[in-house]
C-alpha cells in the first residue's frame, strides 16, 4: 500500500499510564493536549499518523461510579462503552485546535486475524489516508469483545496494524523511557538500540499500572511481531511527547528496535 505523502507512515500507540493520572482513571488533560500537539506537528511535517489508543476502560470508570478497574468482563465492557465516547470527544476537541478531524476504528481480534475482515479494515484506512486533515484513531472494541476474543492489549494490536498497513515506524509510548537491561542502575539507564529482539526478551520487568493490561513483556512481544515483519519499532516515554518528531527522524530518547531485513 503506497503512502500518500513523502513522509513516513507512523503508528503511535499511547498507553493507559500516559493518558490517565491515577488508578481512578481520571484523564490527564494536559498530557492529552501535549500529545495532540506533537501528533499534529507530525501531520504538518508530512507524515501519515495512525494512533492506537488505550484509556477507554479507565475513562469510563467515573461514569459508572467505580474507583478501580473491575474484574468482571461485563463491567469492563460497560466501562469501555462509556469511556470510549468520552475519550474520542476529548481527542476530537484537542485535534480541532490544530485544524484536524479524527476518525475512529473499533476492531476485534477477528477483524485483524481474518483475511477478509482485515482487508476491510485496510480498505477503510486506505480511504482515510488521502484526507490529510484527519487522524485515524484505532482501539480494540472492548464493549463487544469477550475474553477469548481479545487481542490481549493495545501493544499487540498496534503491531498487527503496523504490519497490516506496511508502516515505516511503530512508536510505543509508555510510562518508562525505554527498555532497561539486567545491570541497569535506574529507569533512565536504557538500552538505546536492539539488533535482535530475541536477545532481550528476558529483560522484561512486568511492571504495569492498575488500569493497564500490558507490561514490558507484552511490549516486547509486540516489538517482535512488528520487527519480524520489517517495521522499525521504538519504546519511549509518553510523558515526553515533544520528542515525537525527533523519534521519527531517528533521534530522541528511547529503545529503538532494528527491523528484520526483507
Amino acid at each position: 500500500m503506497s503512502k500518500q505523502t513523502p513522509g513516513k507512515r507512523v503508528i503511535i500507540k499511547i498507553g493507559t499510564g500516559v493518558l490517565t493520572r491515577d488508578s481512578g482513571g481520571e484523564i490527564h488533560h494536559a498530557m492529552l493536549a501535549r500529545l495532540s500537539q506533537s501528533i499534529a506537528d507530525l501531520n504538518k511535517a508530512g507524515h501519515e499518523v495512525v494512533m492506537v489508543t488505550s484509556g477507554a476502560v479507565g475513562a469510563g470508570l467515573s461514569t459508572l461510579g467505580l474507583t478501580s478497574r473491575p474484574k468482571e468482563i461485563e463491567l469492563l465492557q460497560a466501562c469501555a462503552a462509556a469511556g470510549q465516547a468520552r475519550l474520542m470527544h476529548l481527542y476530537e476537541s484537542q485535534f480541532g485546535h490544530h485544524g484536524l478531524a479524527v476518525a475512529q476504528l473499533l476492531v476485534t481480534h477477528d477483524d485483524l486475524r481474518d483475511e477478509k475482515r482485515s482487508a476491510n479494515v485496510l480498505a477503510t484506512l486506505n480511504a482515510l489516508f488521502p484526507h490529510r486533515k484527519l487522524i485515524p484513531i484505532i482501539n480494540e472494541n472492548d464493549s463487544v469483545s469477550v475474553y477469548e476474543l481479545k487481542v490481549g492489549d493495545n501493544d499487540i494490536l498496534s503491531s498487527i496494524v503496523a504490519r497490516l498497513i506496511d508502516a515505516d515506524l511503530l512508536v510505543l509510548l509508555t510510562s518508562v523511557p525505554g527498555l532497561t537491561g539486567p545491570d541497569a542502575t535506574s529507569a533512565d539507564d536504557i538500552i538505546r538500540v536492539v539488533e535482535n529482539v530475541d536477545s532481550v526478551l528476558d529483560f522484561a520487568r512486568d511492571e504495569k499500572g492498575e488500569l493497564s493490561m500490558g507490561g514490558m513483556a507484552s511490549k516486547l512481544q509486540a516489538v517482535k511481531e512488528a520487527v519480524t515483519h520489517g517495521v522499525e519499532t521504538i519504546i519511549a516515554s509518553g510523558h515526553n511527547p515533544e520528542q515525537l518528531a525527533d523519534l521519527v527522524d531517528g533521534n530522541g530518547i528511547g529503545t529503538r528496535f532494528v527491523p528484520a531485513k526483507s
